[in-house]
This record gives C-alpha cells, sequence and structure tokens, in this order.
C-alpha cells in the first residue's frame, strides 16, 4: 500500500498514489471501536442522554403548560374585567358607589355587567358549628353566571324569581368545605342564624378563584332575610373583545367620577398570563441545569476516548505503517466520539419525549413537543461529541508508529 509525505513507509511518493480514506470507510472504522464495547458504550452515552432527556422534557412540558394555557385562555376569554374598591389618600379602603354596576352597564362597549356585595357574616353547615371556615358571603346579581361565563354541577343560580327568596348557591370550594357534593339531600346551611336553602353548586371557576370560596345570595334576599346593607365590592364585566383596553382605560372615571383613583380594575386573565411568565424563567434555570449536565456528559466522552486511544496504541501504531495518515487517525477518533454522543443524544431525544408525554399525559394537557427542540438536541449532542473527540484524536494523531507498535 502507498502513503502520503507524513507516511513512515513511503516518502516523497506522487500524488496519485497518496493513500485516501472514503468517507463510509472512516465512518466504519470509527464505530467499529463502539460496536467492539458495547457495554461501555451504552454507559458513556447515558451521560450524554440525560442532559438531552432533561433539556427536552424542559422545553417539551413547558412547550404543554404553555399550549394549555394558550387554549385555557382563548376558551376563557380575556374580556373579563374585575372593578374593585382601592384605597384612598390616606391608605383607608375605599369603597364603590352604589349605582356604579348601573353606571358600568351604560359604557356602550360593556356587553354584561354583575356587581357582588361582601356581606359581614358567615355561613354554616348548621347552627351547632362554629368554625371559621373561610367561606364568604356574597349578595349578588342573577347575571353574574351569565357574565363570569360560569357553570353549575348541580341546581340552577339564582334568577329574577329566587333572588328575593331565601335559597343561596355555593362555590365548587364552598360546597366541599361545607360537605355537600350533590343536591339529593335538599340540604340548607346557616347564615346570620336564618336557615337557607342551597338550590345550585358552582363548577370551578378558573379565572375567578376567589368566587370558588363563596355562598350566593340574592340582592333582595339579602336585605330581606339579613337586613345588610347592599354596597357593591366588587364588580364583573365582560367588555366587546375589540375595546378591552379602551373600557378599562375609563372604568375608573365611571365607577366614581369624584375619586377615579379610588378604583382598582384589573382583569383576571392577567394571571394565567403572569404564570406563563412564571414558566418561562423557570424553564431557562432548568435549561441551564440541563447545560451543566451535558458538560458533564462531554467530559466524560472525552475520558473515554483518551483511555480508548491508550487502549488500541497497537492498532493505530499498524494503521499507521500501512499508510495511514495522521488525518484519518485523528477523522477515526472524532467520528468514533461524535457517533458515541449522537448515540446519547437519539436516546435523550426519546426519553425526553416519553417523560414529556407521560407528564402533560397526566395532568391533562396538550402534548406539545417542540420539533425544533429535537432536533436541536441531536444537533447539540453531535457538535458535543466532535468537540470532546478533538483532544483525543490529536493525541492518537501523534503516535510515533514505531512506538506504538512495540511491545508495552
Amino acid at each position: 500500500m502507498s502513503a502520503d509525505k507524513d507516511s513512515p513507509v513511503v516518502k516523497n511518493a506522487p500524488l496519485r498514489w497518496r493513500s485516501k480514506i472514503r468517507p463510509s470507510d472512516a465512518i466504519r472504522n470509527g464505530t467499529h471501536g463502539l460496536r467492539s464495547r458495547k457495554g461501555r458504550t451504552f454507559l458513556t452515552a447515558i451521560g450524554i442522554a440525560i442532559g438531552i432527556a432533561s433539556m427536552v422534557a424542559v422545553l417539551g412540558i413547558s412547550a404543554s403548560s404553555k399550549a394549555d394555557l394558550i387554549a385555557q385562555i382563548d376558551r376563557l376569554g380575556t374580556n373579563l374585567l374585575k372593578v374593585e374598591p382601592g384605597s384612598d389618600i390616606f391608605g383607608d379602603s375605599a369603597a364603590l358607589p352604589k349605582a356604579s354596576p348601573a353606571m358600568v352597564r351604560r359604557i356602550g362597549p360593556v356587553e354584561s355587567a354583575a356587581s357582588v356585595s361582601k356581606l359581614g357574616t358567615s355561613v354554616q353547615r348548621n347552627e351547632f358549628l362554629k368554625d371559621d371556615n373561610g367561606i364568604a358571603v356574597l349578595a349578588t346579581e342573577p347575571q353574574l353566571i351569565d357574565t363570569i361565563e360560569g357553570s353549575l354541577s348541580h341546581g340552577r343560580f339564582l334568577d329574577q324569581e329566587t333572588s328575593s327568596l331565601p335559597v343561596v348557591v355555593l362555590g365548587s370550594v364552598a360546597a366541599e368545605r361545607l360537605g355537600f357534593n350533590s343536591l339529593d339531600s335538599t340540604p340548607t346551611v346557616k347564615i346570620a342564624g336564618v336557615t337557607f336553602a342551597v338550590i345550585g353548586i358552582l363548577d370551578q371557576s378558573e379565572l375567578n378563584p376567589d368566587l370558588d370560596r363563596a355562598v350566593f345570595i340574592g340582592n333582595d334576599a339579602a336585605g330581606k332575610y339579613l337586613g345588610a346593607k347592599v354596597v357593591p365590592t366588587g364588580i364583573y364585566l365582560r367588555a366587546n373583545p375589540d375595546h378591552v383596553e379602551t373600557v378599562r382605560s375609563v372604568l375608573p372615571q365611571t365607577v366614581n367620577p369624584a375619586d377615579p383613583n379610588e378604583v382598582k380594575v384589573s382583569r383576571p386573565s392577567d394571571a394565567l398570563e403572569a404564570r406563563a411568565e412564571v414558566d418561562k424563567n423557570l424553564q431557562n434555570l432548568l435549561l441551564g441545569l440541563g447545560g451543566v449536565s451535558l458538560i458533564v456528559g462531554g467530559v466524560g466522552i472525552a475520558n473515554v476516548m483518551v483511555i480508548s486511544v491508550l487502549e488500541r496504541r497497537g492498532e493505530i501504531g499498524l494503521r499507521r505503517a500501512l499508510g495511514a495518515t495522521r488525518r484519518h487517525i485523528a477523522g477515526q477518533f472524532v467520528v468514533e466520539s461524535a457517533s458515541l454522543s449522537l448515540l446519547g443524544g437519539v436516546i435523550g431525544v426519546a426519553l425526553g419525549t416519553a417523560v414529556t408525554y407521560f407528564y402533560a399525559h397526566r395532568q391533562g394537557w396538550i402534548v406539545a413537543v417542540p420539533l425544533a427542540g429535537l432536533a436541536a438536541g441531536v444537533a447539540i449532542a453531535l457538535v458535543l461529541g466532535a468537540i470532546a473527540g478533538l483532544y483525543p484524536s490529536v493525541r492518537a494523531a501523534r503516535l510515533d508508529p514505531a512506538e506504538a507498535v512495540r511491545p508495552s
């Protein structure tokens, strides 16, 4: 066999006799060491696989959570606004004018609005219980259920007829705390010593968790049976989706023209968007941890390749003596390192995808694994393996053929 100018066998050989190696042969030579040491290959690849799997899982779980969140926001809408009293110039709690619900409904783009009034009393299952269950008693208007686009798991909500009767509707958490999961036993509750029949139980409200912990009574019934002075403590309204920000900007002046600074306007869907931002920050942190795992895996591959070079000194010396160039030897070990890392990358992508699927499925989310993330995982593994193999490959290429084949 002939060799090129750096071959120890033939010096100054013509260019047409220069030793060459095909890409397929380079790959075959580079993966031969992996196939002959399957156990060590697998264990080394696992180091890269863990890092890639963690990064793919983080991206996949984050994407699934975001997709579910976006679907949830689209379903619930971003046009629900909530008006609450703020603070006066002395820092004390302000109050909403009694006529504010009617004023809000006069705003053109407002599609519906309903007020709630928190009463200074508590609700119990019977007169023998006096514990603080954290359930609020809210006097409200019948259109509240339509405004918040709520639904009922049992019974019905208040209407024009029942708003003046001694009946209540329970939020989902309130029903759970009071020990009611249906209306089969015709349940009743005690509010300020007065018995009220339960006519409905609401489903969980995803945008308004505070309403889940409340008991709803009609405005007229609150004044008639509890002697309460009904003053709005909150107003929920739906605005035309194209004019949400416009409505939001005029609400303080509309609700309280004298002191607009004492009115607080919020959009419940903003809480979901804020949660998405928190998830994004957490994702960056976890990706950083996954990157550390990749670096550790890369160091492991470099270490294994150095050991492989020492173990295969005889093979390297023989190939050099038969005409292999330093470039061929270096390429062989770079291919071997890259192939080892690529194997770990493929395993990691598969593991990360599986983790994403099972976690998202368990949470009831939409499964969304970004294809770009999968491709990036494999590409990162391949590049990392090539970089990790540079030093061992250079070391192998610089071995003296005579010294390499000499028995130790």
